[in-house]
């Protein structure tokens, strides 16, 4: 789901059959909650509200709360950042050939006209509604998965020990099976079957964004991470790792860092009140002052 695999763990032990039908139910609807994102913030699929408020630029679209709520904060977050972070690089994405559904292969095309920014999306919060002055798309990618994972959390919250994890970005809470906190390994960002830290952590998110990510399949030098103020791939780290208490947070602000790079990225993780790690390319390990490792 949403390009990448979800597994959820909850933690049971000496449960009634009842408990454990609950658990397992649960479960499936954390999972579900993971669709129903994508239905709203997929920029590939032709039904999904992103895609219905990219065909009608200067009217006011009425979207569910979850696209209000994610397009909200990817607006904050690009103010906050001014412009480093910016959910209108649907257009960019495309062009260096981010530009096909995971799932059908359906192929999406450029749609803009004159350059927009964040400033040309405008949320109406009491009417529920989003308006885009300009042609542009919409990418929600760095914090939609985020706020999937924030939501499928909280669907599992009465059972205290659970893990969910998308793709490497998580939100755990409680214990492990072994009643310990969760053992978090960091991948390496030039070696993939190796980590560069480990943590152990309980009730928190950790999201990393790294350029190993996504290659663009037409031009293998640059990835998905884009610096929207200068249109191309954000070179000044490797990866950035988030600790924070919600994943939306912690995928939003990995995202940000990584393209301000490692002094400003700090500066900007220490603003808010969270712990983070960034590798550059030459593997250099910048880090806030609280981040912990196992």
């Amino acid at each position: 789901m949403m390009g990448t695999v979800v597994t959820i763990e909850v933690i049971g032990h000496g449960e009634t059959d009842e408990r454990r039908a609950e658990r397992a139910n649960a479960a499936a609807r954390a999972i579900d909650w993971f669709q129903r994102v994508e239905d709203c913030c997929s920029r590939f699929d032709p039904c999904s509200e992103l895609r219905r408020i990219s065909e009608r630029i200067g009217a006011p679209v009425r979207v569910h709360a979850t696209t209000l709520e994610v397009v909200r904060f990817a607006l904050a977050l690009a103010d906050e950042t001014g412009g480093a972070f910016d959910p209108t690089v649907g257009d960019a994405m495309v062009e260096r050939g981010f530009d096909r559904h995971y799932r059908t292969g359906e192929a999406v095309t450029v749609t803009r006209g004159v350059p927009a920014t964040y400033r040309d999306v405008e949320v109406d919060a009491a009417n529920a509604t989003i308006t885009l002055h300009r042609q542009l798309q919409l990418d929600l990618g760095a914090v939609a998965k985020g706020f999937a994972i924030d939501l499928a959390a909280r669907e599992l919250s009465p059972f205290a020990n659970f893990a969910v994890n998308a793709g490497g970005d998580l939100f755990v809470g409680g214990h492990n099976a072994s009643g310990d906190d969760w053992s978090i390994g960091i991948r390496h960002p030039r070696d993939e079957a190796a980590v560069i830290d480990t943590l152990r952590v309980s009730n928190v998110a950790v999201c990393t964004s790294g350029d190993y990510e996504r290659r663009s399949p037409r031009d293998q030098g640059s990835h998905h991470i884009l610096d929207p103020r200068r249109g191309e791939s954000a070179s000044g780290a490797a990866s950035v790792t988030v600790i924070a208490p919600l994943a939306m947070v912690a995928d939003g602000l990995a995202t940000a860092a990584f393209v301000l790079g490692p002094e400003r990225g700090l500066e900007l993780l220490a603003r808010h009140g969270v712990e983070g790690l960034i590798v550059t390319p030459e593997l250099e390990r910048f880090a806030t002052p609280g981040w912990s490792r196992g």
